[in-house]
């Protein structure tokens, strides 16, 4: 029988809603909701583009806990409140995962404190990254 890895990123509300960051089963990685706080300090900045750096790099720490990579997510979807930001948004992400091109949702909708201003799921599959890829344009 395999092992089921909870990864917790120490952020208040994995506790007290009772969740983790990363579940990992099998070569299967579903990460949760993830806000902008800096990993290593917990602050919130102001800036959106440093939000959604933020996101990202909470993400990647994450997935390295389970053996997993960025360049092993096959989808993510990412939300902001502010439409403004989209450009951003597009850009940071599009610095991120240009090249490995997973399918990707973006929309804006309000999202749980109003100092939000960017956040990211993922789904990754360990070892993804490894496998010969097809690409077919239509």
């Amino acid at each position: 029988m395999s092992v089921i890895k909870k990864v917790k990123s120490g952020a208040k509300m994995e506790d007290i809603v009772g969740y983790s960051r990363v579940v990992a089963v099998d070569n299967m990685v579903f990460v949760s909701n993830t806000a902008g706080r800096d990993p290593e300090t917990g602050e919130m900045p102001e800036s959106f583009k440093e939000q959604a750096e933020n996101t990202i790099a909470t993400i990647e720490r994450s997935l390295k806990a389970v053996g997993s990579c960025l360049e092993d997510i096959v989808a993510y979807r990412a939300y902001a409140p502010n439409s403004d930001d989209l450009k951003v948004a597009a850009e940071v992400l599009g610095a991120t995962f240009r090249g490995i091109d997973p399918c990707c949702t973006m929309t804006c909708s309000p999202l749980a404190a109003p100092y939000y201003k960017f956040e990211m799921e993922a789904t990754a599959i360990i070892g993804a990254s490894k496998r010969t890829v097809e690409t077919i344009d239509i």
